[in-house]
């Protein structure tokens, strides 16, 4: 082989190592530092949450090949931090069948989560009722704000979202897509909560921060690479 060959095949070969070093799971790059992210997930150990209305860990989270993974009978979990506006990043797969959630906001004012934050939707979409609706389906402000199109993989495979708060304005993205776009507390949001079930939940939507909290809706359900940049 050529020199010129070599060497090219060699400055292939670093860029590729390179690249792969900055996507190791569960690690911030050198960029991602200066820009203030933090991870929520070491990738080894559960600290940063504890269950809800809860000082512990229950045993049904655990830490699985790198994910945050709910393997029993648990209940939700939350961040031992509250959050305002910020930039969420996260990956997450379900089991088949499987239905989850990511909420925001979360106070512990009343009995579930649900009560008080808003949720981005996690779901097996083909295998789960909830899926029939885009109301409903993975990447949703569940039950408000509808997705586009089913964008989630199959079960069991990696999905990528972002969920970007900033000041009450907020976007769900997912795989790349952007798939939801509010505003709590506008005329929409609220006409649209008045027309749900939630109407009857007083502190539903109304907390300006809170715990980020992982739901257990009874599925297997895994999460990795939580990322959050907190905004001004």
């Amino acid at each position: 082989m050529r020199p010129l060959a070599v060497a090219l095949l060699g400055a292939i070969a670093l860029a590729h190592g390179t690249a792969a070093q900055a996507q190791a799971l569960n690690t911030l790059t050198r960029r991602e530092k200066r820009e203030g992210w933090k991870l929520l997930f070491d990738g080894h150990t559960t600290r940063g949450w504890r269950g809800y209305r809860r000082p512990d860990m229950p045993a049904g989270w655990q830490v699985r090949d790198g994910a945050l993974t709910r393997v029993g009978s648990a209940g939700d979990i939350v961040t031992t931090s509250k959050y305002e506006s910020f930039d969420l990043v996260f990956d997450w797969r379900i089991a088949h069948g499987g239905n989850s959630g990511l909420m925001y906001h979360v106070t512990e004012d009343v009995p579930e989560p649900y009560g008080s934050g808003p949720e981005y939707q996690l779901l097996d979409d083909p295998n789960y009722p909830d899926g029939r609706s885009l109301l409903t389906s993975a990447g949703a402000c569940y039950g408000l704000y509808a997705i586009p199109e089913h964008l989630a993989k199959p079960a069991g495979q990696w999905n990528h979202s972002r969920l970007l708060v900033q000041h009450g304005r907020v976007d769900h993205w997912l795989n790349g897509v952007l798939v939801a776009r509010y505003a709590i507390g506008s005329k929409d949001w609220n006409d649209r909560v008045a027309a749900s079930k939630f109407k009857t939940w007083p502190a539903f939507g109304k907390a300006d921060s809170g715990f980020i909290d992982l739901q257990d809706h009874g599925s297997g359900v895994a999460f990795r690479n939580l990322k959050i940049k907190v905004l001004r």
